[in-house]
Formats: C-alpha cells, structure tokens, sequence
C-alpha cells in the first residue's frame, strides 16, 4: 500500500523535526517536505501534492488561518492543524475547524510535560483520519453573525410546556464542532435541553461552548457537576470529563466526572447515551454526527430499545462517516439525513410531543 505523504508547516525548525520523526516512525506514511512558512509551503504542496498538511496556527509572514482559507477554496485538501493549549489557541483553532481543518493537535503548554508516545500517537491517528475524510470546498470565506441579547431574548416561543420533560442528545468526533452548529442555530430559544459530548480535549471546550452561545438562540455552556439541566440551555462535556445525565427528583441534573476513557476517548458519547437510555428514555431525541470511530453506537442502540427517536447524520454531509455508520449498523437508527436536515427535523420530531403554541 502506497504511505500517505505528508507536508508540516510550522515556523519552529524543533517542531518542523519532531514532527518528522514521528510521522517518519509509521509504516503508513511519511513527510515528504517542511516549509517554515505558508509561503514555502505553497510551493511544496504545488510540487509534491501531499496527501495531508500539518499547519502551524501562528507564523510569520502569513498566518496560518489566512493561509488556510486560501487552500480551502483554492486547492482544498486534508489539514490537521496545530495549536497551542491557550484560549486564544483554542479560539483560533475553532475558525480552523469552521475554515475547513480537519482536525487539529494540541501542543503541551510550556512547563507542562506530556509523554512523546502519547503525543506521537495522537498525531499519527489524526493525520490518518485526515486522509480519509471528505474534503468541502470553501467558495467563500465563512462568516456566521453572532446574535445579539436583544434577538436572543425576542425569540418567539415554538414549544409548550412540555418541552421541561424532553430532551435533544448529540455525539459527535471528526468534523462534529461545525456539525453541531449548523445543528444548534436552529433550536428556538424554548428548545428543550441539549445535552452534547464531543471529542474534545481540556481547554478547548470553554471557548466552543462560548463560541456557540453567540450564535445560537439557545444558551451553550459547559456542563457542570450537579447543575439542574433547563429547557433552553445546550451543555457541552467539559474537555477531558466524562459527561452523564442524572434524574434528582422530577428534574434533570449533570453528572461530570473523571474516570478511565471509555472506548478510548475521554468525554465519551457511549457515557453520555447510556445515562441518557437509562434515565431520559422516551423523552430523548438523539443525534449521532459526523465521527472516526463507533463510540455511542452501542449506547444509541440501547436508548432507541428505551423508546428514543434517533436520527443519524448521512454520509454524504460526514466529514468521516464512521460513528453514524456504526450506529446505523447496529440498528439504532430511525432516521438517516443529511446534515442541513437535521436541525429542523428535531424540531419537528419535538413538535409531536405537545401542542405548538407559535410558529416562527
């Protein structure tokens, strides 16, 4: 089998060679050229048209988020980007991810040791996920308008009462932070509770979280350990946490925790749909999007067994159709849509539940 090429551009000459070290370590793929900036970089590409790019956030001359939106309508292509573990990091990789990156590596923070292996093999995954995934074209430069208080607070009412019993879950991976917006801007502002893990690591999903919140109707944040779970809110596992849902009562309530990763991530969706089946049941809406992988599947299929209404991302709108593909293979499923279909069939689905008492 041919090796997957791969070009690292990054602005640190020690970075530039650790990364070929270890990407020159696989059996499955190699670096064929460096570039120190984007400029260099456009010229490699151009003459050894590699399979997947490792980019540097932050470089002289031309900053990686420009160069990335360049290649996106340009020349689209497989990009894993690489960013510092810092909120303005985290903010940047974000505009990645929405740009058109595949996915991204946190580098450690200064001071802060972390294992070569580990890392090696973090990078290793994501560039081999990277040449897998389904690439958009970017014919323009993305921009979504961020919603002021006055619109959040004038959002007209859609659901009854009943929406305190339901509640709407997402799993996503690869390609999920995009996934989940176009998802969440369609919820009005009396959305039932969205409750939502996503492979993400700590110190990544404070700013996603707080990147959603100015655009949708609804308010997005971080799941808390013991905060009573409300209609029109979305709760995000916190990078790094397992994420539950727990009944106290006649409410729900968000248990966050650290144990072991469960089917090797670290929040893990399969945690989060097992809580949901065993504690929401009926009441749930789930949503599997676009991942690598099958975490959740299980989990899905035993929420849908509870009385769950499922619905699954198609594999033409994943980036990596491999979670839904799962889910829908074990028998999960009710319903399989492209992604610019799934929000309003959510709200239609929740529109059976109880009297409509306004339409939008």
């Amino acid at each position: 089998m041919p090796k997957t090429t791969v070009v690292v551009v990054d602005d640190s000459a020690l970075i530039r060679a650790l990364l070929t070290e270890i990407i020159n370590a696989q059996t499955d793929m190699e670096v064929v050229g460096t570039a120190a900036d984007p400029y260099q970089a456009r010229e490699i590409i151009r003459s050894l048209n590699p399979d997947v790019i490792t980019l540097d956030v932050e470089m002289p001359r031309m900053d990686g988020l420009d160069f990335l939106e360049k290649i996106m309508r340009l020349r689209p292509m497989p990009v894993v980007m690489v960013s510092t573990l810092t909120e303005k990091g985290a903010d940047v990789t974000l505009r990645a991810l929405e740009l058109g990156a595949i996915d991204y590596v946190a580098k450690p923070k200064v001071g802060v040791s972390r294992g070569m292996r580990e890392l090696g093999q973090e990078i290793c995954e994501k560039i081999r996920i990277a040449s897998q995934a389904k690439i958009f074209r970017r014919s323009a430069p993305v921009s979504t308008p961020v919603l002021s208080e006055t619109v959040k607070s004038e959002s007209k009412v859609i659901f009854s009462r009943h929406s305190t019993e339901k509640m709407i879950v997402i799993g996503a991976s690869t390609g999920g932070t995009e996934a989940i917006r176009e998802v969440l801007t369609h919820l009005p502002a009396d959305s039932p509770a969205v409750v939502i893990t996503q492979h993400m690591p700590q110190g990544f999903t404070t700013s996603f979280a707080k990147r959603l919140d100015g655009l949708c109707k609804i308010r997005v944040k971080e799941a808390q350990d013991g905060e009573r779970i409300l209609p029109g809110h979305a709760y995000i596992a916190p990078g790094g946490m397992h994420f539950a849902v727990q009944r106290s009562g006649a409410n729900y309530v968000a248990e966050v925790f650290d144990a072991e990763p469960v089917n090797r991530h670290k929040p893990s969706v399969e945690v989060l749909f097992q809580s949901i089946a065993k504690n929401v049941g009926p009441n749930a809406i789930g949503v599997m999007l676009t991942g690598m992988g099958k975490d959740g599947a299980q989990a899905m299929l035993e929420m849908h067994q509870a009385g769950a209404y499922n619905f699954a991302q198609d594999e033409a709108s994943c980036v990596v159709f491999g979670m839904p593909k799962e889910a829908i293979a074990v028998g999960a499923v009710d319903e399989i849509l492209p992604l610019l279909q799934i929000g309003k069939a959510v709200i239609e689905r929740m529109k059976i539940a109880g009297p409509v008492l306004s339409r939008v």
